[in-house]
């Protein structure tokens, strides 16, 4: 439901749009470095550039990660908790609708995460400690309708919003994508009634004609 792979698109030319989108993945540099550093998708890059810019993320913390599903932004979280002998300090738990193949260490929910049986799962396993980062890569499948798109992107962020306003801890942070366009003045004007510190951050790794930016909120309000 809310990870999105390569969509082929048929009639009107853009199939060769398509072919021609998939060729230059194979040559993206990013893509190539995710397979020799072992990640899952070229998205691991931006989830490490933010983290380093914000100095977010270390051993110890608890890190919930929704729509996970290939895993890429889970195994960065788990790279940065390895302790000593390759033990991990803290814990990953991941979240996806979808199948994701096991990360060792990262505890993974498939399920949706609205649902109160899914819920109790992820309270269960963090038996009373609160989050100190929610991280979401999501994306809705998108219909190429502007305003449609917009008010998918804005309903993904606002999940993503009210799932850490019940599980972060005060000084807790959640990074979210969203994209510009309708409707993002008022995702971050939302995020900023709840959070102390709201920034927007494009990172190398996400392609500039890509609409995509990441909004980094910190410190809930009380």
């Amino acid at each position: 439901m809310f990870n999105v792979g390569i969509t082929r698109l048929y009639g009107n030319g853009q199939e060769k749009t398509s072919k021609a989108w998939v060729q230059q993945h194979i040559n993206d540099p990013y893509v190539k470095m995710a397979q020799q550093k072992g990640y899952r998708a070229r998205a691991a890059f931006k989830l490490i550039e933010i983290l380093d810019n914000e100095n977010l993320l270390r051993p110890g913390n608890v890190v919930v990660d929704l729509g996970a599903a290939p895993g890429s932004w889970s195994q960065v979280a788990r790279e940065r908790m390895l302790g000593a002998g390759g033990v991990i300090n803290g814990r990953v738990i991941s979240l996806d609708l979808l199948e994701m193949e096991p990360i060792e260490g990262v505890e993974f929910i498939q399920g949706d995460f609205r649902e109160d049986d899914v819920l109790q799962k992820l309270e269960k396993l963090l038996d009373g400690r609160k989050v100190d980062l929610v991280i979401s890569d999501m994306a809705p499948n998108l219909s190429g309708v502007a305003a449609a798109d917009s008010a998918r992107m804005t309903h993904v962020c606002e999940l993503a919003l009210e799932f850490s306003l019940k599980h972060l801890r005060p000084e807790g942070a959640l990074i979210v994508k969203a994209f510009h366009g309708s409707g993002f003045s008022q995702i971050v004007k939302s995020f900023k009634g709840h959070f102390h510190r709201v920034a927007t951050r494009k990172p190398k790794a996400s392609r500039d004609r890509s609409a995509e930016t990441f909004l980094v909120a910190r410190d809930l309000k009380a």
